[in-house]
């Protein structure tokens, strides 16, 4: 296929080896080669995949139209800029990175050189999420709950920056409208950071949401419930399952229904309506790639730009701050 585009995996971990696999299998894709700070991993890698290894990453940089960054946070900024300074493009598993200062510096820096910068906001095309798309969305309270067990991963950050974070891009996406303010308290318990975190935005709408994250919970919980005028809907995150109940005038528009119940209100008669829509399952990290190089190519638009990974970064981090404050 002619206009293949050649990527390179910086990162070759846990998560890193998912986007080899699924680079090597995208049609449209040539994967250049790989690039892992343990020498081991590489030679590991090389003989699982026959991907190629470089030991040099401004050998790699060069060598590509655009680069997959699989590496720790704290080390996002540099990459990123190596790679964007060179003409590339690039995707960055979330958060974006470390502080609001190097967001903002790639943001520029992908601008200035036209390169395209995506953010690895995986949770954008959970199943359930996208199967609330068709509705008209606008809701005026927000309920988030992402509960898990202790595990060693994530935890060199605060659980806001590790789970919340998912969230916060999750919430940005559904409400369009500037944050009036946050309110946020955690507590530390099993780490020297922050593991259970409750926050609570009001946006200039008028909507409020209400979220809360923990890394210390006896099951993994990942629900979201939104409320609005004549509408109500749930979606879990892990089951893939979303429920929408919704007020409506006729038989007519509520025919989609799974069941549908009469309602009295002052008088006027309505219908509530019941719906589960189809949930179509899907790879959401092949997804996501695929969509980086269609974004590349023109055909589409990074589904969590460089904007909105910094914009949820900002938000993560005013609440870290908010935390910080209230325990201290």
């Amino acid at each position: 296929m002619k206009n293949k585009i050649n990527i390179g995996v910086i990162g070759t971990g846990h998560l890193g080896q998912h986007h080899v696999k699924h680079f090597l299998d995208l049609p449209e894709v040539n994967l250049v080669g790989i690039h892992d700070v343990n020498p081991k991993q590489m030679t590991s890698m090389e003989k699982q995949y026959g991907v190629k290894p470089f030991t040099s990453l401004s050998s790699l940089i060069q060598s590509c139209d655009a680069l997959s960054l699989v590496t720790p946070t704290e080390t996002h900024a540099e990459v990123a800029q190596a790679c964007i300074a060179s003409g590339k493009h690039v995707f960055i598993e979330k958060p974006i990175t470390k502080n609001l200062r190097e967001a903002n510096l790639l943001v520029e820096m992908a601008q200035a050189k036209n390169t395209l910068i995506q953010v690895g906001h995986i949770e954008r095309l959970n199943p359930a999420i996208r199967a609330l798309r068709p509705f008209p969305v606008a809701p005026k309270f927000v309920e988030i709950q992402r509960l898990a067990p202790y595990t060693i991963r994530g935890t060199d950050v605060p659980v806001v920056l590790d789970l919340m974070i998912h969230d916060i891009d999750i919430l940005l996406s559904i409400v369009s409208s500037p944050v009036k303010n946050i309110q946020a308290t955690g507590v530390s318990i099993l780490t020297d950071s922050v593991d259970i975190a409750h926050a609570r935005i009001r946006f200039e709408n008028g909507t409020v949401a209400s979220m809360v994250s923990s890394r210390v919970a006896q099951d993994k919980v990942r629900k979201i419930k939104l409320f609005q005028k004549d509408l109500y809907a749930t979606m879990d995150l892990l089951l893939g399952l979303t429920e929408v109940y919704q007020i409506s005038d006729s038989e007519i528009s509520a025919s989609e229904a799974n069941q549908t119940a009469p309602f009295e209100y002052h008088g006027r008669k309505r219908l509530i309506s019941y719906e589960k829509p189809p949930i179509i399952k899907a790879d959401a990290l092949r997804d996501e790639l695929d969509n980086f190089i269609q974004s590349i190519q023109g055909k589409a638009k990074p589904i969590v730009d460089g904007n909105a990974g910094r914009d949820a970064l900002e938000i993560a981090l005013n609440i870290q701050e908010k935390i910080i404050q209230d325990i201290h």
